[in-house]
């Protein structure tokens, strides 16, 4: 595939800082202090209950990140990205298996997640180290995707395990690199960890993408390219001359009838990567090679869905017999069906970074937006309003408010 400078992903973008709001005093090697007994608190958009966009509230007084283990590191936010996932949370979805994941014991009482701070993506400048933290040092420019039951990027600071961040691309500006790691590490986690698929493996192998068009899809298209693969996507006609310059090899157009017709005329998939969902599981199955190990990965699955409705404990046993259920299902017919989800890396962002600096992974900024807009960018988000090509720049970053 040809290489392209710069990618795109389909997702609304906005500054929040720039990294000009550094200083140094000269007889200082290190950047101003960010240790909690200099600073209590910060600008952030917080929410203090679920609902709509008007739960979205900035304030000038949020509290400052802290280390409190010694492998995490605060960092100075530069840019954050906006996932279609910061609008489901702002509404509550996940809020049961999240809080549990954040207070394991149940000590806290209930709300006591707020006020919450959205945003999974980061890029920007560590400030502060732990004890124990080796790889990264004050002032490395660098990009990590936020775990959604950790504090996220729409605010001035940010603490990370050092296990969650990785080093920028060199080849991007925060802007562009804020784009990519949400997406990036949800495809990997996807592929690589619950579809054993690496560089090593995936030569001439035949990968079918569901909804290739969206922000995982179109990252996967790259990587996949990137490691010798042929790569069929379903996606609108609209959407095909942006999928096929990505590297993709065959394209078919769901809009152009039920999609599982033309597919099946096809030479059958070693692997299925399903962003879609809903019926797709009637019928896509039947696209793989049966007694070869290919295997059938959903991102689309009830498990939130489930932890809400039903709680924790019968939740995680609603999803256990369901997912069992219909892996022992497709076994028996030679297939594996697998969920995956998203998983924070380091590493892997660390091999991201690799693909991105030898441009075979391009990143494209579809909209940006001011630290002053985030209730504008999650409204777009909202609506679905993935193909604008509007670009704010971006002056100062939370000082504009």
């Amino acid at each position: 595939m040809a290489s392209v400078s710069h990618l795109v992903y389909r997702k609304w973008l906005f500054h929040l800082s720039k990294s000009r709001s550094v200083s140094r005093h000269s007889s200082q090697s290190r950047l101003f202090s960010t240790s909690s007994r200099c600073r209590t608190i910060m600008p952030a958009w917080v929410i203090d209950k679920y609902g709509s966009n008007d739960v979205l509230r900035f304030t000038k007084n949020a509290s400052f990140p802290v280390i409190n283990y010694p492998n995490e590191v605060i960092v100075k936010v530069v840019a954050a990205g906006l996932n279609p996932l910061d609008v489901s949370m702002r509404g509550g979805y996940g809020a049961a298996t999240l809080s549990m994941k954040r207070d394991p014991l149940n000590i806290t009482q209930s709300g006591s997640e707020f006020p919450l701070i959205l945003g999974r993506d980061v890029s920007g400048v560590i400030m502060e180290c732990g004890l124990d933290v080796k790889y990264f040092s004050e002032r490395d420019e660098v990009w990590a995707a936020i775990p959604p039951w950790k504090q996220g990027s729409f605010a001035e600071f940010v603490v990370l395990s050092a296990n969650e961040v990785s080093h920028k691309p060199k080849s991007l500006s925060h802007t562009e690199a804020a784009a990519i790691p949400y997406v990036a590490t949800t495809a990997w986690s996807a592929l690589v960890n619950t579809g054993g698929l690496s560089k090593d493996n995936c030569a001439k192998k035949r990968i079918l993408i569901l909804g290739g068009s969206g922000g995982v899809g179109t990252f996967a298209i790259q990587m996949l390219k990137a490691w010798g693969a042929h790569v069929t996507v379903t996606c609108s006609q609209n959407a095909e001359q942006f999928v096929r310059a990505l590297g993709t090899d065959h394209v078919v157009d769901y809009t152009a009838g039920p999609v599982e017709e033309p597919l099946s005329t096809l030479e059958k998939f070693d692997l299925i990567l399903d962003n879609v969902g809903g019926g797709t599981e009637r019928w896509a199955l039947n696209l793989l090679k049966p007694w070869s190990g290919a295997k059938y990965v959903t991102l689309v699955t009830p498990f939130l869905q489930n932890t809400d409705r039903l709680g924790i404990a019968d939740g995680m046993m609603q999803t256990a017999a369901t997912v069992a259920t219909k892996a022992l299902k497709h076994l028996a017919k030679g297939v594996h069906y697998r969920w995956g989800f998203f998983a924070p890396s380091g590493p892997a962002l660390d091999e991201i970074r690799e693909m991105v600096d030898a441009g075979q992974i391009r990143a494209v900024v579809e909209e940006t937006f001011s630290f002053s807009q985030v209730p504008q960018a999650l409204e777009k988000v909202e609506k679905g309003h993935a193909r604008g090509k509007t670009v704010v720049e971006i002056s100062k970053g939370g000082d504009d408010l």
